[in-house]
């Protein structure tokens, strides 16, 4: 009887999706498969839209949830490898930790996606789970339920080189042809990127720190690469598991940092040959895309003078008055 109702609950959320989506203006655009529709200010492709629908309506957060919070190519995979291996430290040591044979996105679960995995994941005492939502569009249960957020954010320049290579090499995998670098930057540039406008996503979270700084923690990239051991310190005293002073003595933070770099993470077999979502239809990706280069300031190897230049008045703009740099 049960699953009769839950069907026809999926059924009628089916169907307003489908009556509202026809309704949003879209965008055909960055070379992906489908087109970029916009709701509520924000683009999305029509899963990612789909997700964050369901999510809001079906998603209940519990209040020791930790939620990583960010816009894509900005951090995510490395953000879920440190936390994850910082909460479960004491569960798994350096050979039996699942970060050597899942990758990132298959241990800490998308909220948008992947509700089944969720109840598993508290069952086992691992509260963490991630979302590209937009702080404006995250499930009313989460603000209610006082769990908390950690948010990263990247140099605006970095992110949409790392976001342009990441589709090109899916369309690469898909045999179709990605578009031209220049023309990805325009649309960035006006704020039509998956889950853009990316300026708007970061002042979302970065407003919400502001009034919820005990519930929201706020991270640069460039800051967590600078001094990874500090700020991982931080963020484990963030989410209610802070290093001891023998685990500190003993070199714990160091080897988390050691086990969850970019040369390791993206050098493990299951990284390099694996594929996420396999059988999701245009969500399926080869996991090597998601690992490139890791690197602050590769945006100079991609940009001109004056696309750089634009793109930081952008951001000056955009960030004016709120107390943000990037």
């Amino acid at each position: 009887m049960e699953s009769n109702i839950e069907k026809q609950n999926s059924d009628v959320l089916q169907k307003s999706f489908e009556e509202m989506i026809s309704t949003i203006p879209k965008e055909k655009c960055w070379g992906f498969p489908e087109d970029l529709y916009q709701y509520q200010g924000f683009w999305f492709t029509p899963p990612f839209l789909q997700g964050a629908f369901s999510a809001q309506q079906q998603f209940q957060a519990q209040p020791t949830d930790i939620i990583l919070c960010s816009s894509p190519r900005t951090g995510t995979a490395w953000l879920k490898c440190l936390t994850f291996a910082t909460i479960t430290r004491t569960i798994y040591d350096d050979s039996t930790t699942p970060l050597l044979s899942k990758m990132p996105h298959d241990f800490v679960p998308f909220m948008e996606f992947d509700h089944a995995q969720f109840s598993t994941d508290r069952h086992f005492g691992i509260p963490l789970l991630a979302t590209h939502l937009p702080y404006s569009f995250l499930p009313r249960s989460i603000i209610d339920s006082g769990c908390k957020l950690i948010y990263i954010c990247r140099d605006p320049k970095d992110t949409f080189v790392s976001s342009y290579h990441f589709i090109a090499g899916h369309c690469k995998s898909r045999n179709t042809q990605p578009v031209q670098l220049d023309e990805a930057f325009e649309s960035f540039y006006e704020g039509v990127s998956l889950y853009g406008p990316y300026w708007e996503h970061v002042l979302g979270y970065w407003k919400a720190t502001l009034e919820h700084p005990d519930k929201l923690m706020f991270l640069k990239y460039e800051a967590l690469a600078e001094d990874t051991v500090l700020y991982l310190k931080k963020i484990a005293e963030f989410m209610g598991y802070p290093f001891s002073s023998e685990e500190q003595q003993q070199g714990v933070p160091e080897n988390i940092v050691q086990l969850c770099s970019f040369k390791n993470i993206s050098g493990l077999e299951v990284n390099k040959t694996g594929k996420h979502r396999e059988g999701q239809g245009n969500l399926g990706t080869e996991n090597n895309i998601f690992f490139r280069k890791g690197k602050v300031g590769d945006w100079k190897n991609y940009l001109t003078t004056e696309m750089a230049q634009r793109l930081d008045q952008r951001t000056m703009q955009k960030l004016s008055g709120s107390g943000l740099s990037l």
